[in-house]
């Protein structure tokens, strides 16, 4: 069974890509917890955040944005004295500040999902990549997407987080088209494996 090369052997990172990456996410929840946990990996490498998952979700209250968005600076200290997460001051005030923000589109928009999906018409834009060397760090889309977060007061939300984000929740499929997963999110997708759409 191919795979992309990047989740290597570690069985953790390989269940994240066979079950996870690139999946359409729709769920309020899961947009937010993979928000957050794109804005806390900045600099970071994403095998760290994956192995610090159950500890965030301890700490963030499950992930549910309107606990964290009532976070004060007594949480931020107490965060700051847990091992178990990357303890950096401005990613954890940030998760705190989306967290407004997110709350802010869900009011406006309905949903965090449908503000997001409405960017692709949601439909998932479908690579066709054959190395991992073709695969973009940054889109158009993810300047778009970014540019507006950044605009609605979010924060370590640059073009390159954000692309990294849209492949994880399945708004971008960038699994190689060698990879099984490819064809199944495709057809999943209605696409048919036809690459609906390029980038």
């Amino acid at each position: 069974m191919e795979r992309c090369p990047w989740c290597g052997e570690d069985p953790l990172y390989v269940r994240y890509h066979d079950e996870e990456w690139g999946s359409p996410v729709h769920d309020e929840g899961r947009h937010f917890e993979f928000l957050l946990l794109e804005t806390q990996q900045a600099g970071l490498s994403w095998i760290t955040i994956l192995r610090k998952r159950e500890a965030y979700r301890k700490a963030f209250r499950g992930f549910d944005p309107a606990k964290v968005a009532r976070f004060g600076e007594a949480e931020i200290e107490t965060l700051l004295g847990n091992a178990a997460i990357v303890r950096n001051r401005a990613k954890l005030q940030a998760a705190v500040k989306n967290a407004r923000a997110f709350l802010a589109i869900k009011e406006e928009y309905g949903s965090f999902d449908s503000w997001l999906w409405g960017f692709v018409d949601g439909r998932s834009v479908v690579g066709a990549w054959r190395a991992m060397s073709e695969i973009p760090v940054t889109t158009p889309l993810s300047d778009r997407v970014s540019k507006d977060l950044k605009a609605r007061g979010f924060s370590f939300v640059g073009s390159t987080t954000i692309y990294a984000h849209l492949q994880a929740i399945g708004i971008v499929n960038d699994h190689l088209a060698s990879c099984f997963r490819y064809r199944e999110l495709a057809i999943q997708e209605g696409h048919g494996g036809t690459h609906a759409q390029i980038h």
